[in-house]
């Protein structure tokens, strides 16, 4: 017989690289010993690939964070390669978010996913692939496959999106969000009437949405 059919198992090494903008919260006084800040790893959108971390500051979290020094969160905002995409980079982004982890007075119970347009798709793919690590996510004007919905429906999510968004059109988001609704998930989303691509102002804007993220541990 030429042929016969053998199993390698193997382990091997893998080096990822990945550029990032880190935000520690400035406080007046140093943290208790057995205090821990809560963590938001945020996604940007496409406009913001590439090797200049100066852009990630344009939107979303980062631009919070550049603008409150005491804003109380760890912020971890990787930067993706020009022409590739967040599902290219889980590897490297969940070996950034362990670093911080590591490295940082950060809560691994208290870890946040949020990104928008290409970050929003970004955020909803990455728990598919590493369950019970996010406490809550919140895409903004993404999507995800629908018949992935049971593989996120233990995750507390809010979803963003703008009805007039000719970009990624809003049924991107309602797909998904019916789909999870359909499994009595804890979901929701929130529709600007007048919203374009630009969801992600608003909703990184509004205190509420932060005050979801901490009401939400592992």
């Amino acid at each position: 017989m030429s042929q016969t059919g053998h199993r390698m198992v193997k382990e091997i090494t893998k080096t990822v690289t990945l550029d990032y903008l880190l935000h520690i919260p400035e406080t007046a006084e140093p943290l208790a010993a057995d205090q821990k800040w809560p963590v938001i790893l945020f996604l940007h959108g496409a406009g913001e690939r590439g090797n200049d971390l100066e852009m990630l500051k344009a939107n979303g979290v980062p631009l919070i964070a550049g603008q409150d020094k005491s804003f109380p969160f760890i912020v971890i905002s990787p930067q993706c390669p020009v022409d590739e995409f967040w599902g290219m980079h889980r590897e490297a982004v969940m070996a950034l978010l362990e670093h911080v982890l590591e490295n940082e007075a950060a809560d691994p119970n208290r870890v946040y996913l949020t990104g928008l347009s290409m970050g929003g798709y970004g955020a909803w793919d990455l728990p598919l692939f590493y369950p019970n690590t996010f406490a809550a996510l919140a895409p903004v004007c993404g999507g995800a496959d629908p018949s992935k919905a049971e593989e996120l429906r233990n995750i507390p999510i809010w979803a963003f999106h703008g009805a007039k968004d000719d970009v990624v059109y809003v049924t991107e988001s309602e797909k998904i969000v019916h789909a999870l609704e359909a499994l009595n998930a804890d979901v929701k989303l929130t529709i600007y009437p007048e919203g374009d691509h630009d969801a992600w102002t608003e909703t990184y804007d509004n205190p509420e949405l932060y005050k979801w993220f901490l009401s939400h541990s592992l």
